[in-house]
C-alpha cells in the first residue's frame, strides 16, 4: 500500500530522481574499438538548452509524453526543435558568451535516420567525451549514463532505431566532491559534447578489442596479441603485417583470442617513429591500425627505451584553448608537438591532468614523441568512497583500451599531488594494481608531493610506482629555493625521479628585475637555478615543467593572471615565447 498523498505529482515531488539512471551506466565493458572501422558521424549543429533544473530528467521530458491516456494533448514546457543550435563537438563555454560560466545541465538533441546495410548487423553509439556525466536518450528511452569527461565510451541500440530516430544528451558539468574530478581543481571546467560522436555499425559477430605490442624482455624478437571477439564463442582471427611478412591465424575461444608471434620489427623511438599498417580481421568483421613497437622499462634508477637509456625532456600540457576550450583539431596537436621536438629539443610531452583526445596519441606516435596520459585523480578525491574509486578504475580501464596499442604511450599515472593518508595509499595502490593487471608492458607513475615536513622525497604509493613523479615549486610557492638541495640531498629512491611539475608564473610582456613576481626575467632566473639542481642530481631521469602553455584557471585572479594558471612557456596566444623557453631548450640541447 503506498504512503504517498493523493497529490503527490513525481514531476514536482520526487527529489532522489537521477537515482532510476544508474542502472543505466556504461562502463569499460560496453567500449567497442573504432580502429579502421568506417564509422557514421554524428557531429553538427545539435539543439541545446541550458537545463539547470534539470527538467530533462526531473520532468521526464525525455520521454516527449505530449498526450494523456484519453489521447488529449498536455501543455509542454519544451519544443526541442525550436531550441536553438550549437556546434558538436565544441565546449558549449565558447560557443555562447552566456554560458562562459555554466557548471549545470545541459541538454543536446539531433534527429538522424536509420536504414540497415546488411542483414543482422548491429549498431551502436560511440561518444569520444562529454564533460562530465551524460545521459543518453533514444526515442524516448534512456539508453546510457556514463561518467567520466575525458573517456570514450560505447552504447548499443541495436533493435532500437527507427527510419528517423531521436536522441537526446543531457550532459552534466556539475563538479562534486565524490566524482573524478572532484569539486576542487586549477583548470577550467568546460562542459559539453566537445569530442566526436559517431554511429557504428558492426556484423552479428565483431572484433571487440585487440592489444598488440612487443613481449618485454624477448629480446625484441616476439610479438604479442590479445583479442576479444563479441558474438560467436570460437572461430579464427588473422593477423596481417605484410612489411613484417605476418599472415598469421590465431583461434579463440569463449570470445577471448591470443598469440605469440616471432617477428623483428623495426623498433619506434622519438628519433625514428616507425610504423606498421596493421589488420586483424575475422570472417565479416576487420580492426586495422599503424601500431609502432618498442619496449619501454624501468631497470633500477634508470629508465630505458629499446634497451638504451634515456633522460625524459619534457613539458605539461594541458587540453584548452582560448578559441576552443577543451576541444581542439590535428593542426594545434601537430604544432604542439613540433614545437616540443623542434624548439624545445624534447621527446616526452605529460598530458595533464585528464585524458587528452584519441587524437594526440596517434599523432604522437606519427611524430615521435612519448607520452604520459593519466586521470584526474585529482588533489583530495574521496579516497574512502568505494563509488569514487569504481569510477577512477573505469576511466583508466577506458584510457587504457583506448590507447593501448599506441607506442608513444610509455606511462600511465593514477593521480596527481595527493595527501600520504591511508584512505589514499590504499586507493591509489589499488589503482596501479589494476592498471598492471590490464597492460604490464608500460611503466605506473603518479605525480607526488615532497614531505615538507622531513625535507625528502617520501611518500608510501613510491613503493607501488615503477617511476615515482614529483612536483616541487620551490623558489615560487616555498619561495627558499635553497631548500631543494637539502630535499635532494636527504633523498635516495630505488626507483627514477621525474620531476613532473616545476616553474613559476610570468605575465608575456612583463619585465623588469629577475627577482620581481610574474616577471618572465623572474621565471627565466629560477628555470636556470632548477636545471642546474635538476641536471647535477642522479637519480633524476626526466623532468617536464608546468608548462607548455598558459591556459584558464578559475582560482588565478590577480591582474597578472586574469582568469589564467600564467606558467606556461609560452603565451596562451600558443606563439610568444618567454624568456624562460630558451633556458629549458638549452638544457635539453645539451642533455
Amino acid at each position: 500500500m503506498s504512503n504517498k498523498p493523493g497529490n503527490f505529482n513525481p514531476e514536482i515531488h520526487v527529489t532522489d530522481y537521477r537515482k532510476e539512471f544508474e542502472a543505466k551506466r556504461v562502463t569499460r565493458d560496453c567500449l567497442i574499438s573504432i580502429d579502421g572501422r568506417k564509422t557514421e558521424s554524428l557531429n553538427g549543429k545539435w539543439h541545446f538548452y541550458a537545463d539547470p533544473i534539470e527538467y530533462l530528467l526531473r520532468g521526464g521530458w525525455y520521454k516527449e509524453s505530449r498526450y494523456d491516456d484519453q489521447g488529449r494533448e498536455k501543455p509542454c514546457d519544451y519544443d526541442f526543435e525550436a531550441m536553438e543550435e550549437i556546434k558538436v563537438p565544441a565546449t558549449w563555454n565558447t560557443e555562447r558568451p552566456e554560458l562562459f560560466l555554466y557548471e549545470n545541465m545541459g541538454v543536446y538533441f539531433r534527429t538522424f535516420r536509420y536504414k540497415q546495410h546488411e542483414e543482422g548487423e548491429r549498431v551502436f553509439l560511440h561518444f569520444e567525451g562529454v564533460a562530465y556525466r551524460a545521459y543518453v536518450f533514444l526515442n524516448g528511452e534512456c539508453i546510457a549514463m556514463h561518467d567520466g569527461a575525458s573517456t570514450p565510451f560505447s552504447v548499443e541500440v541495436t533493435g532500437k532505431l527507427k527510419d528517423v530516430n531521436r536522441i537526446l544528451v543531457g550532459v552534466d558539468a556539475k563538479r562534486q566532491d565524490d566524482r573524478v574530478p572532484m569539486t576542487n581543481t586549477d583548470w577550467f571546467n568546460y562542459g559539453g559534447i566537445y569530442r566526436d560522436v559517431y554511429f557504428v555499425r558492426t556484423p552479428g559477430t565483431f572484433l571487440k578489442d585487440w592489444f598488440l605490442r612487443l613481449v618485454p624482455g624477448s629480446g625484441y624478437s616476439e610479438i604479442a596479441l590479445d583479442f576479444s571477439v563479441d558474438g560467436s564463442k570460437s572461430g579464427e582471427a588473422l593477423l596481417t603485417i605484410e612489411e613484417l611478412g605476418i599472415k598469421e591465424k590465431v583461434r579463440y575461444e569463449d570470445g577471448i583470442g591470443s598469440a605469440v608471434i616471432k617477428a623483428k620489427p623495426e623498433l619506434w623511438s622519438p628519433e625514428s617513429p616507425k610504423l606498421y599498417d596493421v589488420s586483424l580481421s575475422i570472417d565479416g568483421d576487420e580492426l586495422s591500425d599503424k601500431i609502432g613497437f618498442r619496449e619501454f622499462k624501468v631497470d633500477g634508477n634508470r629508465i630505458l627505451l629499446n634497451g638504451n637509456e634515456v633522460f625524459m625532456k619534457g613539458i605539461c600540457v594541458h587540453e584548452d584553448d582560448v578559441y576552443l576550450g577543451k576541444s581542439t583539431n590535428e593542426c594545434i596537436i601537430r604544432e604542439t608537438i613540433r614545437t616540443v621536438k623542434e624548439e624545445l629539443h624534447g621527446v616526452f610531452l605529460r598530458l595533464a591532468h585528464y585524458p587528452h583526445t584519441r587524437l594526440f596519441s596517434k599523432i604522437a606516435d606519427e611524430m615521435g614523441v612519448m607520452l604520459w596520459e593519466e586521470i584526474p585523480v585529482y588533489w583530495s578525491i574521496a579516497f574512502g568512497n568505494e563509488k569514487t574509486y569504481k569510477d577512477a578504475e573505469n576511466q583508466i580501464g577506458e584510457l587504457i583500451k583506448r590507447d593501448k596499442n599506441r607506442a608513444s604511450v610509455v606511462i600511465w599515472s593514477v593521480g596527481n599531488e595527493n595527501p600520504d593518508t591511508d584512505d589514499r595509499f590504499a586507493f591509489m595502490s589499488n589503482l596501479a594494481s589494476y592498471v598492471r593487471s590490464v597492460d604490464p608492458t608500460r611503466a605506473v607513475s603518479a605525480a607526488c608531493l615532497v614531505d615538507e615536513v622531513g625535507e625528502k622525497i617520501d611518500d608510501r604509493l613510491a613503493d607501488k610506482l615503477d617511476i615515482i613523479g614529483v612536483n616541487e615549486y620551490y623558489g615560487w610557492y616555498n619561495p627558499d629555493f635553497s631548500k631543494l638541495g637539502r630535499v635532494l640531498k636527504n633523498s635516495n629512491p630505488s626507483k627514477p625521479v621525474i620531476i613532473t611539475e616545476v616553474g613559476a608564473g610570468a605575465r608575456a610582456g612583463n619585465h623588469g628585475p629577475s627577482d620581481m613576481l610574474w616577471t618572465e626575467e623572474f621565471q627565466e632566473a629560477l628555470y636556470m637555478k632548477q636545471v642546474k639542481e635538476i641536471g647535477a642530481c642522479p637519480f633524476i631521469k626526466g623532468v617536464s615543467p608546468w608548462i607548455l602553455y598558459d591556459f584558464r584557471a578559475q582560482r588565478r585572479f590577480n591582474h597578472y593572471q586574469e582568469g589564467f594558471n600564467r606558467k606556461g612557456l609560452i603565451d596562451a596566444d600558443k606563439k610568444t615565447k618567454k624568456l624562460a623557453f630558451k633556458v629549458l631548450s638549452d638544457f635539453y640541447k645539451t642533455k
